[in-house]
């Protein structure tokens, strides 16, 4: 992690939080999954300049969930097959109903 500067992220990301108390590094899973599920391109790159390439595909690839089409997106940013991320397997596995 890169410790000399610190992600500046938007706020609308983690409304449901208190913003200013957010620890970035003792809680960097749940910091990226949320960048990734709410975040636009510039929090992303912030997001990955901050953890490296392989933090954020580890969290990632272990996630227990991201919207479809965010999914999608991972999938591109960190070069991997959808079949390799947890949050995909179990949608594969658990189909719910359709999304009308």
């Amino acid at each position: 992690m890169n410790m000399e500067m610190k992600p500046v992220f938007e706020k609308r990301i983690f409304w449901d939080i208190d913003f200013e108390s957010i620890d970035y590094d003792a809680k960097a899973s749940f910091v990226i999954e949320r960048v990734f599920e709410r975040g636009d391109v510039e929090d992303i790159r912030q997001c990955r300049r901050y953890y490296g390439d392989e933090k954020v595909t580890a969290v990632l690839l272990n996630a227990k969930f991201l919207p479809e089409h965010r999914l999608h997106l991972a999938s591109a940013i960190i070069n991997r097959p959808l079949n390799e991320f947890r949050c995909y397997i179990f949608r594969q596995l658990h189909p719910g109903l359709l999304p009308y």
